[in-house]
């Protein structure tokens, strides 16, 4: 699955990151773990967007979190630009975050509400020192507000004044404050109405294409991945379950899971939708602090044999850019 260095701008090998489950009592003893990425590995190259999909506490989140380094892996190395950021000093890792900047799933939460939109789109030039004087300043604030579709008067608004999906333009605009090269968008269109959503993921192609910029694009639906990524990888209690580029996953799911996520998604045309075959997933997701034994998908999986229990399958190309991790392919 890897390919040259010079094309990725983020690698990952082998990565884990497991939450240790502290004892009660006066001595806290860890005395489990939870597994919340169970080592992937997963190559992001310049200028794509990849999509990272799966259920709610399969580790996405947490895979986004760990290239920032807001979380130290278990175990792993995470390489941004051919530099291991596990290694990386203080003056590294801050020069690493310059490049690299978080778009979060909720438009409100994430924005400070004491705060103008000024104040939060202007706060990285202030920590970063872009900016040599307040005339700059507030000139690169209007740029960055009418960048995102937004007018500049907006500047001294609060973020209770604005809808959704201006809030989102906000945040936007503010990872674009400091000219990053990769974004991490943690679903920024779930919290958002359905008309919203398209003005959103239109946008963030055209500022991609302006830009030059990479996405890390997560999310649980297929339906908003299929039309921004040129990759996407399926995701499952913590690990990579399929990879392949945006077509050849829609025109050929291999992997049970991915099969299933798709028979969810709703098609506008109502003679194929009451006709195209349903996979329904049995059971809910197991528990990541002791997850199956063997393949992790066998507890749910419609066509798992008694081999699927006793063996961890490995992630393997099936054909060209297809990576699959099912020893039923």
């Amino acid at each position: 699955m890897q390919t040259k260095t010079s094309k990725n701008i983020v690698e990952l090998k082998n990565l884990k990151m497991h939450f240790p489950i502290k004892s009660g009592g006066i001595f806290r003893k860890s005395v489990s773990s939870v597994k919340a990425i169970d080592g992937i590995d997963l190559n992001l190259a310049y200028g794509e967007t990849l999509g990272l999909v799966g259920e709610s506490g399969s580790g996405k989140t947490t895979t986004g979190k760990c290239i920032l380094r807001l979380y130290e892996p278990t175990y792993g190395d995470i390489l941004f630009e051919g530099s291991n950021v596990g290694t990386m000093k203080q003056n590294d890792l801050r020069s690493m975050r310059q490049k690299v900047q978080f778009i979060f799933q909720d438009p409100y939460s994430s924005l400070n509400p004491r705060m103008t939109c000024e104040d939060i789109i202007g706060e990285p030039l202030k920590v970063h020192n872009l900016t040599s004087s307040k005339s700059e300043y507030r000139s690169r604030v209007s740029d960055l507000l009418m960048m995102v579709g937004l007018n500049p008067f907006m500047a001294d608004r609060y973020p209770h004044e604005l809808s959704g999906g201006q809030r989102q333009r906000i945040g936007i605009a503010r990872a674009l404050a400091v000219e990053p090269k990769l974004i991490i968008c943690d679903e920024p269109v779930s919290a958002l109405d359905v008309s919203i959503q398209a003005q959103i993921i239109n946008l963030l192609k055209s500022l991609q294409s302006k830009l030059n910029l990479t996405f890390l694009f997560i999310a649980h639906d297929l339906a908003v991945v299929k039309n921004i990524c040129d990759r996407i990888a399926v995701m499952y209690l913590g690990h990579i379950v399929e990879i392949a580029t945006n077509e050849e996953l829609y025109s050929n799911p291999l992997h049970p899971y991915t099969k299933a996520l798709l028979s969810a998604v709703p098609i506008p045309d109502p003679i194929a939708e009451a006709n195209r075959e349903r996979i329904p997933l049995i059971g809910e997701i197991p528990s990541p602090v002791n997850p199956p034994r063997g393949c992790t998908f066998h507890t749910r999986c419609p066509i798992a044999i008694k081999k699927c229990r006793e063996l961890p399958p490995e992630l393997l190309e099936v054909s060209k850019n297809h990576w699959v991790s099912c020893i039923r392919v």
